[in-house]
């Protein structure tokens, strides 16, 4: 005497079980919208403190850097959060910057550390040039920008005075907008789950097939 419907019974939680495995396996990818992360090509202002580089809250036309300070600059596509931007890989070291450069009476004496960022940050058609370290020697009173100028010709700002360019680099451009798939050298994106995954998933479904099918050919024995 047979019980079909008792053997379906026993398959169908196993069944169930294999259909919510895969179903954990790619809720996750199918629920998650492809990433379009938004940068902006420009220069951030650091300052060294410490022993590391902090951004800088007021602008380098407010600034005024004291005696012995290190101002930072570095070009990159960052992000628009200030802290979040690409700092400059060179350590601040004024005693460095500075070290054949005589003090000055009425004089001060600002150590600035320029970065241009890599290729993969560089606008098309262009090439940054080597980082380089420079010493001013500038009046008391002298802001950032001020201190830049003397030191890092021609600078290129926009009608709202942003900053553009430093030693006229980049030629073009100022803030520009870049999307993910601009700023992908070097680096590959994905959006959606890889092959192995995606197998796996295959296999998963191939097996809850099977079970269904072996299910209801108990059930028609």
């Amino acid at each position: 005497m047979t019980f079909p419907h008792s053997r379906t019974a026993v398959a169908a939680p196993a069944v169930a079980a294999v259909l919510a495995l895969l179903l954990a396996l790619l809720l996750p990818f199918l629920l998650a919208a492809p990433a379009h992360a938004t940068g902006y090509r420009y220069w951030s202002f650091w300052k060294w403190s410490g022993s590391a580089w902090a951004y800088q809250q007021q602008g380098p036309a407010v600034y005024v850097p004291p005696d012995g300070a290190v101002d930072g600059w570095r070009f990159a596509v960052s992000p628009d959060g200030g802290k979040d931007a690409a700092r400059p890989t060179a350590a601040g070291d004024f005693g460095a910057v500075c070290a054949t450069t005589p003090a000055q009476t009425g004089k001060k004496r600002i150590a600035v550390v320029l970065d241009f960022g890599t290729t993969a940050d560089a606008p098309a058609g262009e090439t940054p040039p080597a980082a380089r370290t420079v010493c001013a020697a500038v009046p008391t009173a002298a802001s950032s920008a001020e201190v830049l100028a003397a030191v890092a010709p021609p600078l290129r700002y926009d009608a709202n005075g942003i900053l553009c360019a430093i030693v006229g680099y980049p030629r073009s451009g100022c803030g520009d907008t870049v999307g993910a798939a601009d700023n992908s050298a070097g680096r590959s994106e994905s959006s959606g789950p890889s092959v192995g995954l995606l197998a796996g998933g295959a296999l998963v479904a191939v097996l809850a097939a099977g079970a269904v099918w072996q299910a209801r050919r108990r059930r028609d024995s």
